[in-house]
């Protein structure tokens, strides 16, 4: 059996990984240095293999016996993004562990996982993509747990065990279906046979359901969400890593299996609802919050929902491009969250105007609108056939809405409203110009994104934009309730979004009742 040499590189790294896990050391900090060494392999290997696929196409072929690597685009970008990361937080922990008794440890641990979320990656076959996923899930339970005398820290492991257990056990399911329907274990064959080349036919619906479930329950949604806000009693490169790496395998596992997920239009609903109502509901929490790590936390929740609401849509570039830009966006986060206070404290400078005036903020929403539509209409892409990508680029746009309104309601001369517009028309080009670079770099990686003009999701749609619309014009009035002026429901609002609407507080309740022995006294 041929392997070629950069399939040995590729390999490289996470065996070095998974050797330094094994291995006896005393000195924490030659580890770590070592473990740093790794993950660089890994980054080289990476953007090497990434010109090689970009230049020749995608390769799949198998490295070992029971091993088959497949690596195509999608894989390239998502392992040289983990490579990237990994080796940063790496890195950062060399020097924020020092002089920790659990050093040594604790690099052991963060270097097995590592290693897994790139196994995991680069898997060309069920088995291999299987054994990954577990050993991922079980690494990130250690870490969470490295700190095992707190006892937020063991119930939010227990409750993070049981959703991955669950997640196991749909993938696991979801797999032998797949197995049995084909016969075949390796990517290629088995989208050969989803597609019918070879003549199979295959019931796509059951297995693209549970894989939906899997992915839900790994990327932290609704409700079984509560976990991933109670991980900060870990250390700090733990939570960048989950954030940034771990929590995104439920959406790269929506994305290799897409040829499969666009054959299933219940599944796409599924993963349409269930993140669109995550994206929202975590919004509005995360505007409550006032602790740093816990504000991103639910950040993460929402954007992880609003990433699998992409995959809903069959929108596969932008959901691989929201993964990108939120895993290096929120690794920065996590690991600057330390220098945030002081940030905030030297950019802080008097509201020039007090509150918006809700009319300027629906008239700024209506032109974001208007602008997106414009814009995605002239750059080619058709609105009845791509209602969600609209959409999307709407929500994303909303962003610059406050600068517009302000622009209206504070600053009414004719300059700063055009050059706040144009900037609202920028944005919207260069959101849909990279979801065209993204689909022309993935190619046949992934297929066309799904038709999703039905009702469903035309319902779905309308839905979550009025919801962000929403939440946009009064987000000043019910998230602040602050003022004499706070109505009282806003008041009470906030009270009862800041706690999560009690969904966490019933998990816990359920997950004490179940698994209550183990946690060590709070005295």
């Amino acid at each position: 059996m041929t392997i070629t040499p950069l399939l040995w590189l590729l390999l490289a790294g996470p065996a070095a990984l998974l050797v330094l896990a094994a291995l006896p050391a005393a000195d924490a900090r030659r580890l770590a240095g070592r473990a740093r060494g790794a993950a660089l392999l890994s980054l080289g290997a990476a953007a090497v293999g990434a010109v090689l696929v970009l230049a020749g196409g995608a390769m799949a072929t198998p490295a070992l016996p029971g091993v088959g690597i497949q690596f195509d685009a999608l894989t390239a970008v998502m392992f040289l993004l983990v490579s990237f990361v990994g080796s940063i937080v790496v890195h950062f922990s060399r020097n924020y562990m020092a002089g920790d008794p659990g050093h040594v440890r604790f690099t052991r641990l963060l270097s097995a996982t590592l290693a897994s979320v790139l196994l995991l990656i680069l898997s060309g076959n069920m088995l291999m993509f299987l054994a990954a996923w577990v050993a991922t899930s079980i690494g990130l339970n250690r870490l969470l747990l490295f700190y095992g005398d707190r006892p937020s820290a063991i119930l939010a492991a227990r409750k993070k065990f049981i959703a991955s257990r669950i997640s196991d056990a749909c993938l696991a399911a979801a797999f032998y279906l797949l197995w049995q329907a084909t016969g075949a274990l390796d990517f290629p064959t088995l989208f050969a046979s989803l597609s019918g080349a070879n003549g199979a036919s295959v019931n796509a619906t059951g297995p693209a359901i549970l894989i939906a479930i899997a992915a839900l329950l790994k990327s932290a949604q609704f409700p079984l969400h509560g976990w991933i806000t109670e991980v900060m009693e870990t250390p700090t490169p733990v939570s960048a890593l989950l954030h940034a790496g771990i929590v995104n395998a439920g959406g790269f596992l929506v994305l290799r299996f897409a040829p499969l997920m666009s054959e299933a239009t219940a599944a796409l609903d599924i993963l349409l609802v269930v993140g669109g109502v995550t994206a929202l509901f975590a919004s509005v929490v995360m505007l409550t919050q006032n602790a740093i790590k816990v504000a991103l936390a639910w950040s993460t929740i929402a954007q992880m929902g609003f990433m699998l609401l992409q995959c809903g849509l069959g929108a596969w570039p932008a959901a691989l491009l929201h993964i990108v830009a939120h895993s290096l966006y929120k690794a920065h986060a996590f690991l600057s969250s330390g220098s945030v206070i002081d940030i905030a404290r030297a950019s802080w400078s008097p509201s020039p105007g007090g509150a918006l005036h809700p009319a300027r903020l629906a008239m700024a929403v209506a032109a974001v609108l208007a602008a997106v539509a414009a814009v995605g209409t002239l750059s080619g892409f058709e609105l009845a056939s791509q209602p969600g990508l609209f959409a999307l680029g709407a929500i994303m746009v909303m962003g610059l809405v406050h600068l517009l309104a302000q622009s209206i309601d504070q600053r009414p001369t004719g300059f700063v409203i055009a050059r706040t517009a144009v900037a609202a028309l920028a944005v919207a080009g260069a959101w849909f110009g990279l979801q065209a670079g993204m689909a022309a770099l993935l190619g046949s990686s992934l297929p066309e994104g799904a038709d999703r003009s039905d009702g469903v999701a035309i319902i779905a749609i309308i839905a979550v934009v009025a919801g962000f619309a929403a939440l946009t014009i009064g987000q000043a009035t019910f998230i602040s309730a602050k003022g004499a002026a706070t109505p009282d429901w806003a008041r009470a609002f906030f009270v009862h979004a800041r706690n999560g609407l009690y969904v966490n507080t019933l998990a816990n309740r359920l997950v004490l009742k179940l698994w209550p022995t183990g946690l060590p006294n709070r005295a």
